[in-house]
């Protein structure tokens, strides 16, 4: 009797054979210079013809679920249905190790979902939260890294290590707030208040460390992400002014914008779901995959 395991190995087997076959076919004439004719067929090959092609070849690199899934489903233009998207939030642990995201967010009524987020819908997501101040949380067609969704699934709140417990309104948090709404000025006030928070551990969190334990030179290593927070001057340049270049390098305080300043964003906006650790992956398979179904449009069809 033929079992389910031997039918997989029969059709595994089938499909690299076809492989063999079609490669051979690909590059049977190395004299044939026609391109128009060789860009028909490739055309003509169905996505799973190509895997097999690209596996025979040895293109294909499957060597961990991330790759699978940039190479798979990315990196082959697959449409992302909204179905997929609607069970990873309705799924535990679809992001990294947590509660599903509805339990938190399945509602525009603020007084029973918080923010007023609703993740259990299509037009839910699209409209993001409805509390004052209402915000989008993705932009369709954009880059979903820079939204809130894409922030609060992969940047780490900081200091790191920082608990999903500590306030995100202090004192001192509304001291740096205060500074970039009012044009992120080097003056004696910038100086005496709000640089040396930067040193000071327990600034934004008690027992945080200080946030020039990590962030003291615009150099990796020893400084993450090329980051200099202990001077005016580091804290302007931005991160990751030697790999990307000056020019290129990420701002991190937009003067007059402390909404959108991530050294601000990092100090106030929690990763989520609720107590993840600050270890787990940044790019959970599963987070790729939303952020591909943004950038095609966030489509609800």
């Amino acid at each position: 009797m033929t079992t389910l395991k031997d039918f997989h190995r029969t059709m595994i087997g089938l499909l690299f054979c076809a492989g063999a076959a079609l490669a051979q076919v690909a590059h049977a004439d190395p004299g044939d210079d026609d391109d128009d004719h060789e860009e028909h067929e490739e055309q003509m090959l169905t996505l799973a013809q190509k895997l097999a092609i690209d596996l025979s070849d040895g293109t294909g690199t499957f060597d961990a679920d991330t790759s699978v899934v940039e190479d798979l489903i990315i990196g082959r233009g697959l449409s992302i249905p909204y179905s997929y998207v609607n069970m990873l939030m309705h799924t535990p642990n679809a992001f990294g190790p947590g509660p599903a995201c509805v339990v938190c967010h399945s509602s525009a009524d603020p007084a029973k979902s918080y923010r007023g987020l609703d993740l259990s819908s299509c037009d839910g997501i699209r409209t993001g939260s409805t509390e004052a101040p209402a915000r989008p949380i993705i932009t369709p067609g954009n880059n979903p890294a820079k939204g809130i969704l894409g922030r609060r699934l992969r940047n780490n709140r900081m200091p790191f290590g920082t608990n999903f417990q500590v306030p995100t309104r202090s004192p001192n948090i509304e001291l740096v707030e205060a500074w970039i709404r009012d044009g992120a000025v080097d003056d004696q006030y910038f100086n005496d208040n709000v640089l040396p928070l930067f040193a000071t551990e327990g600034a934004f969190g008690s027992d945080a460390p200080a946030c020039t334990d990590c962030h003291m030179s615009n150099h990796e290593p020893p400084s993450f992400h090329e980051m200099d927070l202990t001077s005016f001057r580091g804290i302007m340049l931005g991160a990751d002014s030697v790999a990307k270049g000056v020019e290129n390098a990420t701002k991190i305080v937009i003067p007059g914008a402390p909404e959108a300043s991530p050294l601000l964003q990092h100090l106030t906006e929690n990763r989520m779901p609720p107590g993840i650790s600050p270890v787990e992956d940044r790019d959970h398979p599963n987070t790729l995959i939303l952020f591909e179904w943004v950038r095609q449009g966030a489509p609800c069809e």
